[in-house]
């Protein structure tokens, strides 16, 4: 009697795969023995299974370290990079901020494309999430992307750089100007004189017009309104003007100040003092102040008068006027009373 042979045994499946690159960091440890390899294989013993793909907590808690390690290390490496660059005497200020923006992009995708390795993502696998990823930025990350590169071409032409003055508009819509602190990834940041912060997204000064102050010249003309009594010497408050912008510390006096008539008004004379400076940052309204004080102390000095609001009332004689004054000479008392 032939006995029947035994079936052959079926090949073995493929093992649960793990982690790649967590397995042998935790294999070599958990072969050290000792505590540190007994707390390894209780990790690596505490796992989730589905078919051949195996994730333990060793595999989670390594990946959470690799991650930390490296976002550390990545932001170290751009504030180090910040600090060189900024020590560069040969770098202007919009390119040391070209330089900076540059180098964090370049030092964030090489933490990014080190991350994927160390986790042991494969880069094929990463064709799917490409695409999604390309959707992402035609859709939901467009003005992200857009502003990131508007902020690049702003420090390439130099039309728009950190110390910049500009003419912002805020939501009433009244225009004040303000200096650029920095050129960020999303948003240009403009500082107002009363310390509001304006975040002003990178393209709309890209496609919109913008008021630059400082763009090739950083000469400001400041008009100071003034109004003169018409019974003042006109000649001599014209040079009573003049002196007076000249004196403010701010004014330059290439090109000098100037005077201009601007009309006759109701009550006063209307000039306008034209006068400059190379100094926009610290403020225009300080310097109109300056120049009205020193010129009210002058005019007070040489006997100009100032304007103020004058009325003349005629009154046209008729019966009405006659009534109007007998009744008021009835409810006026006698005299002596």
């Amino acid at each position: 009697m032939i006995a029947a042979s035994p079936a052959p045994a079926a090949p073995p499946g493929p093992a649960p795969s793990p982690l790649p690159l967590a397995t042998p960091f935790g294999e070599e440890l958990a072969a050290r023995g000792g505590t540190l390899g007994e707390v390894v294989a209780r990790l690596d013993a505490v796992a989730i299974e589905l078919g051949s793909f195996r994730l333990s907590a060793f595999d989670v808690l390594y990946g959470l370290a690799a991650i930390g390690i490296l976002l550390a290390l990545a932001w170290g490496a751009t504030r180090l990079t910040r600090a060189l660059l900024r020590r560069l005497p040969a770098l202007d200020g919009t390119q040391q901020a070209l330089a900076e923006k540059l180098a964090t992009i370049l030092i964030w995708v090489i933490a990014f494309l080190v991350g994927v390795d160390l986790i042991g993502i494969d880069l094929t696998a990463l064709t799917v999430f490409s695409g999604a990823f390309g959707l992402a930025i035609g859709f939901g990350l467009q003005k992200t992307f857009g502003n990131l590169i508007a902020g690049i071409i702003l420090l390439l032409d130099k039309s728009i750089k950190p110390g910049d003055v500009i003419a912002v508009a805020d939501q009433g819509g009244q225009h004040t100007f303000g200096q650029i602190r920095k050129i960020g990834i999303r948003a240009v940041s403009v500082t107002t004189r009363d310390e509001r912060e304006y975040l002003i997204p990178n393209e709309n000064l890209m496609i919109n017009q913008v008021e630059n102050w400082s763009y090739s010249s950083r000469n400001v003309r400041v008009q100071v309104p003034v109004g003169v009594s018409y019974e003042a010497d006109m000649a001599l408050a014209e040079r009573l003007m003049l002196e007076a912008a000249a004196a403010a510390p701010r004014v330059l006096a290439d090109p000098p100040p100037a005077v201009w008539w601007n009309g006759f008004g109701d009550n006063a004379v209307e000039f306008t003092i034209h006068c400059w400076i190379n100094d926009p940052e610290q403020g225009v309204g300080n310097v109109r102040s300056d120049v009205l004080r020193r010129l009210w102390t002058l005019f007070h000095e040489h006997g100009i008068g100032l304007p103020y609001p004058q009325r003349d009332v005629h009154l046209k004689p008729g019966a009405p006027l006659a009534a109007l004054i007998a009744a008021l000479e009835r409810r006026s008392p006698p005299a002596g009373q």
